[in-house]
């Protein structure tokens, strides 16, 4: 009994692509109508921005004229305790927070997006109650209430 042949498809001549057992070339993971799938850099300064608009709509006086910036990580390490999480800069009216640290080395009892966009937002508050000198948990006392 003779084994049926299979057909063969064409090579690709794109660089990166792949004919795997004959079935053609894949196509794009989010597919032809989806928008393409966001970085972690990308969701992390998302989740920066909104953070940081909340706080300003918050305190618009106070936080008027200030800057939030991310950086991947601190210049320097300073010290033997570990690598900062954020940079205030008052006298420039700045906020530099620094995306690896919070990432990596946050200890979440969870890792899951919601748990990890807490984190970012934790951060981000915790660096504007520094830079206003008060306690992270006045800046916005009405979002906890229900807790």
């Amino acid at each position: 009994m003779a084994t049926p042949r299979r057909r063969t498809a064409p090579v690709s001549t794109r660089a990166g692509s792949r004919d795997r057992h004959g079935r053609g070339i894949r196509a794009a993971v989010t597919g032809p109508h989806l928008p393409p799938l966001q970085s972690r850099a990308d969701v992390f300064d998302m989740a920066v921005a909104s953070t940081a608009e909340y706080l300003k709509d918050m305190w618009p006086d106070e936080l008027s004229g200030v800057s939030f910036e991310v950086a991947v990580l601190p210049s320097s390490v300073v010290g033997t305790a570990g690598l900062d999480r954020w940079q205030v800069l008052s006298s420039e009216k700045r906020i530099l927070l620094f995306r690896l640290p919070i990432e990596r080395l946050s200890r979440l009892h969870r890792y899951d997006d919601s748990h990890k966009r807490m984190m970012i937002e934790s951060c981000v508050f915790r660096a504007v109650a520094e830079l206003l000198g008060k306690d992270p948990w006045d800046l916005a006392p009405d979002r906890f209430r229900s807790f």
